[in-house]
């Protein structure tokens, strides 16, 4: 058996005593979000890490409207079964746009961040720490809010550390031929210019009214952000990860020089072991595969550790 099937038997194996153990979840209400909050059984203030989602309409599981990995919902079982609490929540978009968010076309990336802050701000004076853990994208949100917020920790797992519209020309380019990709390039560059493309390419179907809103998440820079910030870090990324580089993790690293790394052989971008590509592209919508196992034993170590620098 392989290294990573092993691990992949390991975790299986947890997440079937995770699922008898006793926690507490409960769905809230916070302003205008939807979350789980997730509670150890018997923890009396433990830890907790508010779990920011990727791109996209991503919900408090970690699913989207076409692929349901359940990558939140498995680390937040995960972590409940070592004694941390956590909430989770939906994106702005996930399960359909509320009024209370205004129009649509008025939102900005910052609104994320907002998000983030205010559930911080929520979470504060009830638990032994409070710890970001962003994944993806939701790790910008997670390096944004906390310049935006006191928090104890900050996680990136499988997280950019180039502007979001820099990293979709790159994971465009490997998809489309030079003659297409040169259209969508530049429209991405007038977007991230502040300009209107329309009409859009057809690889890049976003409406006019809503491009100045996703403008926003495309120019946002995390290096000098992260550069600031003096809380501990732990950055994880997986070689089988075919959306984020690992020249990504050594630039956050390099941004962030005190802080934790760790780089996984057979883990990919929604945090599991995978043997193949076959298995890579399947587990985007395999909500029953076991998280990485060292990935969550790294992850609830620095959670809970008493010194981490």
């Amino acid at each position: 058996m392989r290294p990573a099937s092993i691990r992949c038997a390991l975790a299986l194996a947890l997440a079937v005593v995770v699922s008898a153990a006793v926690a507490e979840e409960s769905a809230v209400r916070i302003g205008a979000i939807d979350a789980i909050m997730t509670i150890p059984a018997g923890a009396e203030k433990p830890p907790v890490a508010l779990l920011i989602a990727g791109s996209g309409s991503t919900d408090r599981d970690g699913n989207g409207p076409q692929l349901k990995p359940a990558t939140l919902k498995k680390l937040a079982e995960q972590l409940a079964s070592r004694g941390i609490a956590s909430l989770r929540y939906d994106k702005r978009g996930a399960r359909g746009w509320k009024a209370e968010f205004g129009r649509p076309e008025d939102f900005r990336f910052k609104d994320y961040v907002d998000d983030a802050a205010s559930l911080v701000d929520s979470l504060r004076g009830k638990f032994a720490r409070i710890v970001l853990v962003g994944h993806s994208e939701g790790g910008l949100v997670a390096i944004l809010a906390a310049r935006r917020t006191p928090v104890d920790r900050l996680v990136l797992l499988a997280a950019s550390a180039r502007r979001q519209g820099d990293l979709l020309k790159a994971q465009l380019e490997k998809k489309l031929p030079a003659a297409r990709m040169e259209p969508v390039a530049k429209a991405i560059d007038a977007m991230m210019a502040g300009q209107i493309v329309d009409p859009a390419p057809p690889e890049l179907q976003i409406p006019p009214a809503l491009q100045p809103g996703i403008a926003s998440a495309f120019t946002e820079d995390p290096i000098d952000p992260l550069k600031q910030i003096t809380i501990p870090i732990l950055i994880i990324g997986g070689a089988r990860d075919v959306q984020i580089a690992r020249l990504d993790m050594v630039a956050l690293a390099a941004a962030a020089p005190a802080a934790k790394t760790l780089w996984l052989p057979d883990m990919n971008h929604v945090l599991v072991d995978v043997g193949n590509e076959d298995e890579n592209l399947s587990s985007y919508n395999d909500p029953d595969r076991p998280l990485d196992l060292d990935m969550v034993e790294a992850v609830a170590g620095f959670i809970t550790a008493a010194g981490v620098r």
